[in-house]
C-alpha cells in the first residue's frame, strides 16, 4: 500500500483540483480546458501555498494515455467520407491557413533568435485552431446554425487530419535532425503507404467482424474490444515508427465508418474525459510563472501573431476558396486561438527532447489568452466587416463579388480525367496491398516453409503461396475500369483514343509483371529473360481467370458495403442528411437540426398550434422520429419528446429560432418540481360532505380538482377499486392522488362546505 500511496494521493489531488476548477469555470461560462490548466497550475510545485503532486513521472504516463484517448475520440468523430464531403472551399482555406501560420510561427521564433527546431514546432502549434474551444464558443453564442459556422467546422476537420500528418513529419525531422528533401519524401511516402494499408484492411476486416459478433456484443464487451483495437493499433504504429497518437487516431477513424461508431463514442467518452482531464492538468503543471515573466514579450508577440495572422490569412484563405467577404471575415475571426493540438505538439517536442524548456509554458500562456479572447473576436467579426465594407473601393467589391459567384459554378470533369484518376487510385491502393502481402510472406510464411521443407521446395511453396495471394490484386490492377462508361465512351468517340487506352492496360500489365518478377527473383536464381517470360505467362493466366475475377469482385463489394454500411443504416433510420442541403448553402438558406428534449414545452403540440413559420419565419422540412422520417409534415402533426426537427431558414431566422428553443426548454427546467409533487390523501364522506350521494363523475373530483380517486373504503374496511357509477355513501373513506396544491384545494373545499 505504501508504494501506491503517492499514486493515489496524486490522483486524488488532481481530481479534486480539476473538479473545483471545472465547477468555477462552468459558472463563469468558460471552456473546461482552461479550468483543467488552472487546476494543474495549482497542483504543481510552482505554487507553494497549495499541495503539490509528488510523482511527476506517473502524471506524464497518465497524460500520454490521455493523448491516446483524445485522439481516439477525435478519430471516432472523423470520417474519411466526411473529409471528401467538406468540399473544395474547406480544403483550399485549411491548406492556406496552415501553410501561412507555420511561416508566421517560424518567423516569430526566428526574430527572437530561437533555434530551428523551436521555430518549426512553434509554427506547427500556431497553425492549428482549437476545435473544442470554437465548438463551445459557437454553442454559447448561439451561432451553430449560421452559414459560416458550418464552414469553420469543415476547416477544423481538415486541420485535425493535417495536424496528424504534421505531427508525423515533425517527429521524423526530430529523429533525423535535418530538413533533407529525400528524408521528407520518404516520410511522406511511408505515411501514405500505411494510411492506405490500414484504412483498406481495417474497413475490410473490422466492420465485418463487428457485424458478425454483434449479437454477443454488450456495451461492456464493445468497450473492451474497441479499446483493445485502439491500443493494438497504438502498438503497431509505434513498431513502424509513428507516434501513439497517430495509431489511436487511425483506429478511431476506421471505427467511425462502422454502425457502432456512435455507441463506441458514448462508451469511450467517460474514459476519455477522465484521462483527457489528467492530460490538460499535466499541461497546467508545466506553467512556470517565473518563466512566463521572463518571456512576457514573446508571449505578447505570439498572441498578436495568432490574432492578426488568423484574421488576415484565415480571411484570405476563405476568400481564395470563393466565399463572400463577410463569411470569410467571420471564419477568420473565429479561428484566432490555439488549443489541444498545440499542447499535443508541444508535448511531442518535449518527449523527443528537441524543443527548449521555455516553449511549453509560453504556448500554454498564449492558449489561455487567446481562448479568453475567442468569444470577443467572434463578436467583432461583423462590426469589422461593416467598417471594411464601408471603406472598400467599389472596384474591389465588384472583383470579390465576381470571384465568389464565379467560383461556385460546377466544372464537369471530362472522361479522360475521370478515367485516369480512377486508374491511379486503383493502382495505388492495390499496389500497397501487394507490397504488404509480399512483406508479410517473406517475413513470416516463407521462413516457416524453410523450417519444415528443403530449400528449393520451401522457396517453390513460398512463391506459389505469395503469387496466389497477389493474384486477385494484380488482376484488379490490370482489368479494373477497362469496361467502365468512361473507357467505352473514349473508345467509341475517336479511333485516336484507342492507342492511349490500350497503353493504360499495357502499363498496368507491366506493373503486375514487375511484382511477380520480384517474388520469383528473390527466391530463385534465374536469367532475366526467363523471369520475364514466366511472369508474363502468370499475369496472362490471371487476366483470363474467372475464379480470380469472382474473388476480386467479392473483395471489392465487401469493402464498399462495409464503407457504406453506416450511411445505408443512417438512411434506413432516417438520420441521413438530405442531398438538397448543399444547394441551400449557396442561397443563404440553411438546414439545421433541433432536438425536442423530454421537458420541452413544445412537446405534445401540433405544428399548427406552435405556428413556427409565422413566428420565426422558418420552415419545418422533416421530423425524424426514431427510425422514421416524416417529410413535409402537415399542420396537425404533433411534436413528441425525442423528435429531431429539420428546419430551413436564414442565419438570422435560425439563430432566433435556436434562442427560442433554448428558452422554451429552460422555462420547463425552471418549474419547481416540489410544487408539482404528487400527494396521497384520504377523507371521510359524512352527512355534510358535498360529495354525498354523487358518483365519481358527478363529484367533479377529477375534472374540477385534477385529482384521481384511487380507492374507496366501505364500512367493512376493505379497499375497493373505485367504480365511477357507484355513488358515495355516508362513512366511505375516499383515497385521492393529485398534485399537492390540488389535493389541499379539494380538502379545503370539502371542509369549507362542511362548515357552511
Amino acid at each position: 500500500m505504501s508504494e501506491l500511496a503517492p499514486l493515489i494521493s496524486d490522483l486524488a489531488l488532481i481530481l479534486i483540483c480539476a473538479g473545483i476548477m471545472t465547477l468555477i469555470f462552468k459558472r463563469l461560462k468558460q471552456p473546461l480546458v482552461l479550468g483543467y490548466i488552472v487546476a494543474g497550475f495549482l497542483a504543481s510545485p510552482h505554487v507553494p501555498f497549495t499541495p503539490s503532486v509528488i510523482d511527476m513521472a506517473n502524471i506524464h504516463t497518465w497524460s500520454d494515455i490521455g493523448v491516446i484517448f483524445l485522439l481516439f475520440a477525435l478519430g471516432l468523430e472523423f470520417s474519411f467520407k466526411k473529409l471528401v464531403k467538406v468540399g473544395g472551399t474547406a480544403v483550399i482555406a485549411a491548406c492556406t491557413i496552415i501553410f501561412c501560420m507555420i511561416l508566421v510561427g517560424m518567423f516569430v521564433g526566428w526574430s527572437f533568435g530561437w533555434k530551428h527546431m523551436d521555430c518549426l514546432y512553434l509554427g506547427g502549434m500556431l497553425a492549428m485552431s482549437s476545435t473544442t474551444i470554437i465548438y463551445k464558443a459557437f454553442d454559447d453564442l448561439g451561432l451553430r446554425q449560421q452559414r459560416f459556422a458550418g464552414l469553420v467546422l469543415s476547416i477544423l476537420i481538415l486541420e485535425d487530419i493535417l495536424a496528424i500528418v504534421l505531427m508525423v513529419m515533425l517527429s521524423t525531422m526530430a529523429v533525423s535532425q535535418n530538413f533533407e528533401g529525400t528524408e521528407m519524401m520518404y516520410s511522406i511516402g511511408k505515411l501514405l503507404f500505411f494510411l492506405i494499408l490500414w484504412f483498406v484492411v481495417g474497413i475490410y476486416v473490422i466492420p465485418t467482424f463487428l457485424k458478425r459478433s454483434r449479437k454477443w456484443m454488450g456495451n461492456e464487451t464493445l468497450l473492451i474490444v474497441s479499446l483493445a483495437m485502439c491500443f493494438g493499433m497504438v502498438v503497431l504504429a509505434a513498431q513502424v515508427g509513428f507516434s501513439a497518437a497517430f495509431g489511436a487516431f487511425i483506429m478511431g477513424s476506421i471505427l467511425a465508418e462502422t454502425v457502432e461508431a456512435e455507441n463506441i463514442e458514448k462508451l469511450v467518452a467517460p474514459v476519455k474525459d477522465l484521462f483527457g482531464a489528467i492530460f490538460f492538468v499535466s499541461v497546467g503543471m508545466m506553467v512556470d510563472p517565473a518563466m512566463i515573466v521572463e518571456y512576457a514579450w514573446p508571449i505578447v508577440a505570439i498572441t498578436c501573431a495568432i490574432l492578426l495572422g488568423q484574421v488576415v490569412f484565415g480571411t484570405g484563405g476563405v476568400i481564395l476558396a470563393g466565399q463572400p467577404l463577410k463569411v470569410a471575415m467571420q471564419c477568420g475571426f473565429s479561428l484566432t486561438q490555439i488549443g489541444e493540438f498545440a499542447f499535443i505538439i508541444a508535448s511531442l517536442g518535449v518527449s523527443l527532447k528537441v524543443t527548449s524548456d521555455f516553449l511549453y509554458p509560453i504556448v500554454v500562456a498564449v492558449s489561455v489568452i487567446t481562448t479568453f479572447l475567442t468569444p470577443y473576436m467572434i463578436r467583432l467579426a461583423v462590426p469589422a466587416y461593416n467598417k471594411v465594407e464601408k471603406h472598400l473601393p467599389n472596384k474591389w467589391k465588384k472583383i470579390l463579388e465576381r470571384y465568389s459567384s464565379g467560383s461556385q459554378t460546377v466544372n464537369h470533369e471530362n472522361n479522360w480525367k475521370k478515367l485516369l484518376i480512377a486508374i491511379a487510385r486503383i493502382v495505388a491502393i492495390y499496389s500497397v496491398l501487394c507490397i504488404a502481402v509480399i512483406a508479410l510472406s517473406f517475413h513470416f510464411v516463407i521462413p516457416l516453409f524453410r523450417v519444415s521443407l528443403p530449400v528449393f521446395w520451401a522457396n517453390l511453396a513460398g512463391a506459389i503461396f505469395t503469387i496466389a495471394c497477389l493474384a486477385p490484386f494484380l488482376r484488379a490492377i490490370i482489368m479494373k475500369k477497362n469496361h467502365s462508361i468512361e473507357f467505352q465512351a473514349l473508345w467509341q468517340d475517336s479511333r485516336f483514343n484507342r492507342a492511349p487506352l490500350i497503353s493504360t492496360i499495357l502499363l498496368r500489365m507491366v506493373i503486375a509483371v514487375v511484382f511477380v518478377m520480384f517474388v520469383i527473383e528473390k527466391l530463385f536464381q534465374a536469367s532475366t529473360t526467363l523471369l520475364i517470360g514466366i511472369a508474363i505467362i502468370l499475369v496472362c493466366l490471371m487476366m483470363f481467370s474467372r475464379w480470380l475475377k469472382k474473388q476480386s469482385i467479392f473483395m471489392e463489394r465487401t469493402f464498399i458495403q462495409n464503407l457504406r454500411f453506416r450511411d445505408v443504416h443512417a438512411e434506413f433510420t432516417g438520420q441521413k442528411r438530405p442531398e438538397y442541403e448543399g444547394h441551400l448553402l449557396s442561397r443563404d438558406l440553411h438546414l439545421s437540426d433541433f432536438d425536442i428534449p423530454a421537458d420541452s414545452l413544445w412537446a405534445g403540440h401540433t405544428l399548427k398550434e406552435l405556428n413556427l413559420g409565422h413566428k420565426y419565419g422558418v420552415h419545418v422540412a422533416s421530423i425524424i422520429r426514431g427510425m422514421h422520417r416524416i417529410n413535409i409534415p402537415g399542420a396537425n402533426v404533433r411534436l413528441f419528446p425525442g423528435d429531431t426537427i429539420q428546419v430551413i431558414g436564414t442565419d438570422e431566422q435560425l439563430g432566433e429560432f435556436a434562442r427560442q428553443a433554448e428558452r422554451v426548454s429552460a422555462a420547463a427546467e425552471e418549474e419547481d418540481l416540489e410544487k408539482r409533487e404528487m400527494s396521497l390523501k384520504q377523507f371521510v364522506i359524512d352527512t355534510h360532505s358535498p360529495f354525498l350521494g354523487k358518483n365519481i363523475r358527478e363529484s367533479g373530483i377529477r375534472d374540477e380538482y385534477k385529482c384521481l380517486v384511487v380507492g374507496v373504503e366501505k364500512g367493512d374496511s376493505n379497499l375497493m377499486t373505485p367504480d365511477i357509477n357507484i355513488p358515495f355513501a355516508e362513512g366511505d373513506m375516499v383515497w385521492v392522488v393529485g398534485e399537492r396544491a390540488d389535493v389541499y384545494r379539494l380538502l379545503g373545499k370539502k371542509e369549507k362546505m362542511e362548515a357552511e
